[in-house]
């Protein structure tokens, strides 16, 4: 961390970047090489204090930002799947309801931040966090990208490759860079 980094945090929040940057590479050293089955897997994010509900199945995923709201941010609901390479920003919650899907290499995105308080973009794109939510039922496809504040509702599917820009409605298909509502499923 720059010395300016430390600056702009404080103490107390760079000592938490440390901590919590620690935990974060020992997760994923553990997931590599000595969590690979899924169950243990979820069983270490529960002591995390992740909330993760029965049945649920979560793969080689990746988390970054645990210094914010860390694994106590996530929330995954019973007979949920995470699959492989699936990327999960924690700087805010990320909720998973019953029954949600989210396909190998799925990326969920909490913020946006363009970097150091004086960057010449800061002022357009301001630093800003918000939730993701997945209702019951959801789909994501493969290699799609779910953008902070994007709710997907209920029973509805974000075809592969897809980048959720806004909310999707419940019972909806949605595909396309950015994201458009294809048909109402059911």
């Amino acid at each position: 961390m720059s010395i300016k980094a430390v600056q702009e945090l404080g103490l107390k929040k760079s000592i938490r970047f440390a901590i919590y940057s620690f935990l974060q590479v020992f997760y994923h050293q553990l997931t590599a090489h000595l969590l690979p089955f899924p169950l243990i897997r979820k069983l270490f994010l529960i002591v995390l204090k992740a909330r993760i509900g029965k049945d649920a199945i979560i793969m080689d995923v990746k988390f970054f930002n645990w210094h914010h709201r860390g694994p106590g941010g996530l929330v995954v609901g019973k007979d949920c799947f995470i699959g492989d390479e699936v990327i999960i920003d924690l700087y805010d919650e990320v909720i998973l309801e019953d029954q949600v899907t989210l396909a190998q290499r799925v990326t969920v995105l909490t913020h946006l931040n363009v970097g150091y308080n004086d960057h010449p973009l800061q002022r357009f794109f301001p630093k800003r966090s918000k939730p993701v939510i997945f209702k019951t039922g959801s789909v994501v496809g493969a290699a799609s990208i779910i953008l902070p504040g994007v709710t997907i509702g209920q029973n509805s599917f974000v075809a592969a490759g897809s980048v959720a820009t806004k909310n999707v409605p419940a019972n909806t298909l949605v595909g396309g860079v950015p994201a458009r509502t294809i048909r109402k499923i059911g």
